[in-house]
C-alpha cells in the first residue's frame, strides 16, 4: 500500500530504529551536496546571466532590439512547459538517470548556444537548454530532502534556498564580467567546466529512487503546457507589442484562458491526471503554491528594476551595478542559516511573517531613493531585503514539504518551481508596465510646471532667438524632466511592491504547523 505522511510523537523515535534515516543513503553526503548545488546554481544563473549580454549578441547574431529578446523568452517558455513532466519522467526513468540526463543535456545545450551563428540557431539551442533546465531545479530540491535525515530537512532547504536566491543576484555580475573581459559566448561556455565537475560528482555518488510504472496524462500535459506557454508569451511580448492593443497579445491571452480552463476541467475529471489529486489536498502545499506567486512577484520584480535604474539614471557600469546588488546575497545567506537554526525552536510561520515585514520595510527604503544619493542607500536597502528574503523562502519551502508524503516530493517541487516562475514573470511584466505608464504620467505632471513663471531667468521669447542653442537648452530641460519622471516611476513601483509584501503577511496563517516530527511512514 502507498506510503503516507503522519505526525510522529516526539517520543516515538526511540521506539522505531527506522526513524531518523534519510530516504536515500549515500557514501559522501557533503560532496554530493556540492554536486547537487552546483547543478542547481548553474541552472539558476542561466535565467539571468544572459540578460546583460543581449546588446553584444545583437551584432554577432544579426538580431534587432525586438527579436533578440527571444533568446530569453525561448528559455523561459521551454522551462515552464517541461516542468510539469518532471515527476512522471523521474518515476519512469529513475530520479538519478533523469538528473544525469538533465545535467548532461544542459552542458551540451550551453556549448551549442556558445557557438551559435544566427538568432534562429540560438533560439533553438536555448529551447533545448530550457527543457533540460526544467528538470534540474525540482530534482535538486527533492535530492536534498532525500539524502538528509528528516530532522535535518530545514537545514537542507536552507542550503538549497541559498543557491536559488543568490543565483539571480550573482547572474548579472558574472555575466557582465564575462562579457566585458572576454565576450558574450563565455556566458554559456562557463557552464561547461562547472557542469562537467557536477556531472562527475552526481555520477559517482547520487543514489536513485526506485522506478515506478505510472501512466502519463498526455492530454493534461498538453493543456497545461499550452496554457503556461501562452501566458508566458503574453507577459513577455506584452510591453513591446503595447499589450491589448495588439492582436498577438489578445490571442495569447485567449489561448491561455481557454487552455487553463481545459487543464482544470481535465484535472478534476480525469481518472489518472498529470498530478495526483492528493497533492492539492495538502493545505501546506496549496498555500505554499499561492505564496510562490506572491514571493515570485515581490522578490524578482525589484531585482529586475534595480539594474536598469542604477545604470540608466545613476550612470553606474554593469560591474559596479552587480557589486551594489551583491549585499542582498549576503543578507540571504545569513538569514537562511539563521532560519535553519530556528526551525523546530520557533513557530516557522512567525519566522515567515517577520521575513515578509522586513522585506516590505526594505522596499519602503527603496521607495525613498533620490537621484542625489550615493551608493550606500542601495547597499543598505539591498542587505535588509536579503535578510527578509532568507526568512521567507527557506521556511516556506520547508513547511510546504513538512506534511507531504515523500513519494510526492518531485511533483510537489515541480509545482512550486512552476508557480514561482509564473509569479516572477507576472511580477516583472507588471512592474514594467507600471513603470512605462508612470513615466508618461509623471513626465506630463512635471512638464506642466516647467514654465517661464516657474523658473527664474527662463524666458521663452529670448530662447527662441538663439537658434540651435535654444534647441539644445530645451533638450537638456526635457532630459532632466525625463530623468525625474523615471525616478518617480521607479519609486512608485517599489512602493507598490512593499504593499504586496505587507498584504501577504496574513496569508501565513493559512499554513499548518506540523505537530511533532513529520516522518514518512511506509505501510504494507
Amino acid at each position: 500500500m502507498a506510503s503516507r505522511a503522519m505526525p510522529i510523537p516526539s517520543g516515538a523515535a526511540a521506539d522505531d530504529p527506522s526513524l531518523g534515516k534519510p530516504l536515500l543513503q549515500t557514501n559522501n553526503r557533503g560532496l554530493l551536496t556540492i554536486g547537487i548545488m552546483g547543478a542547481m546554481i548553474m541552472q539558476i544563473l542561466d535565467t539571468t546571466i544572459a540578460n546583460v549580454a543581449l546588446p553584444h549578441m545583437m551584432t554577432s547574431l544579426g538580431a534587432t532590439v525586438d527579436t533578440v529578446t527571444w533568446v530569453l523568452t525561448s528559455y523561459i517558455v521551454a522551462t515552464a512547459i517541461a516542468l510539469p513532466a518532471t515527476g512522471w519522467l523521474s518515476d519512469r526513468l529513475g530520479s538519478r538517470n533523469l538528473f544525469l540526463i538533465a545535467v548532461a543535456g544542459f552542458i551540451v545545450a550551453s556549448m551549442l548556444c556558445g557557438i551559435a551563428t544566427s538568432l534562429e540557431e540560438m533560439v533553438v539551442f536555448r529551447i533545448f537548454q530550457g527543457v533540460f533546465a526544467a528538470f534540474i531545479n525540482p530534482l535538486s530540491q527533492t535530492s536534498m530532502l532525500d539524502i538528509n535525515r528528516p530532522e535535518n530537512a530545514a537545514k537542507a532547504m536552507s542550503v538549497w534556498g541559498m543557491g536559488v536566491m543568490v543565483g539571480p543576484i550573482m547572474g548579472p555580475v558574472l555575466g557582465g564580467w564575462l562579457t566585458e573581459s572576454y565576450n558574450w559566448r563565455w556566458v554559456f561556455y562557463v557552464n561547461v567546466p562547472v557542469g562537467a565537475l557536477t556531472f562527475a560528482i552526481l555520477w559517482f555518488l547520487l543514489p536513485s529512487r526506485p522506478k515506478a510504472v505510472r501512466s502519463f496524462d498526455f492530454a493534461g500535459f498538453i493543456y497545461l503546457g499550452v496554457a503556461v506557454a501562452a501566458f508566458q508569451l503574453m507577459l513577455d511580448r506584452g510591453q513591446s507589442e503595447d499589450w491589448f492593443d495588439s492582436w498577438e497579445v489578445i490571442v495569447e491571452a485567449l489561448i491561455a484562458l481557454a487552455f487553463t480552463w481545459l487543464a482544470v476541467f481535465h484535472f478534476v475529471t480525469a481518472k489518472k491526471p498529470l498530478f495526483d489529486r492528493a497533492l492539492f489536498q495538502n493545505r501546506n502545499l496549496v498555500t505554499a503554491l499561492l505564496f510562490m506567486l506572491v514571493v515570485g512577484i515581490s522578490t524578482m520584480a525589484p531585482m529586475a528594476l534595480l539594474p536598469p535604474m542604477l545604470q540608466n539614471l545613476f550612470g553606474y557600469p554593469v560591474i559596479d551595478t552587480g557589486m551594489m546588488m551583491a549585499p542582498r546575497g549576503v543578507g540571504v545567506l545569513f538569514t537562511m542559516w539563521l532560519a535553519g537554526q530556528m526551525m523546530g525552536k520557533v513557530d516557522t510561520r512567525i519566522v515567515i511573517m517577520v521575513g515578509l515585514v522586513i522585506f516590505g520595510i526594505s522596499l519602503r527604503q527603496m521607495a525613498g531613493f533620490s537621484l542625489e544619493q550615493d551608493y550606500w542607500p542601495v547597499i543598505t536597502a539591498g542587505f535588509v531585503q536579503g535578510l527578509g528574503m532568507g526568512l521567507v523562502f527557506m521556511p516556506l519551502n520547508a513547511l510546504a514539504f513538512a506534511t507531504l508524503d515523500g513519494r510526492y516530493r518531485t511533483d510537489g517541487s515541480s509545482l512550486l518551481n512552476l508557480f514561482r516562475s509564473i509569479g516572477q514573470s507576472a511580477g516583472i511584466s507588471m512592474v514594467t508596465v507600471l513603470l512605462a505608464r508612470n513615466i508618461q504620467t509623471s513626465h506630463a505632471d512635471l512638464a506642466q510646471h516647467v514654465t517661464r513663471n516657474a523658473i527664474a531667468g527662463f524666458d521663452v521669447a529670448q530662447l527662441s532667438g538663439l537658434g540651435s542653442l535654444a534647441d539644445a537648452a530645451m533638450s537638456m530641460a526635457d532630459a532632466m524632466v525625463n530623468k525625474q519622471a523615471a525616478m518617480i516611476a521607479y519609486l512608485d513601483d517599489f512602493y507598490l511592491m512593499s504593499w504586496i509584501s505587507f498584504a501577504a503577511v496574513p496569508l501565513v496563517l493559512l499554513l499548518q504547523k506540523p505537530k511533532g516530527k513529520v516522518e514518512v511512514v511506509h505501510s504494507e
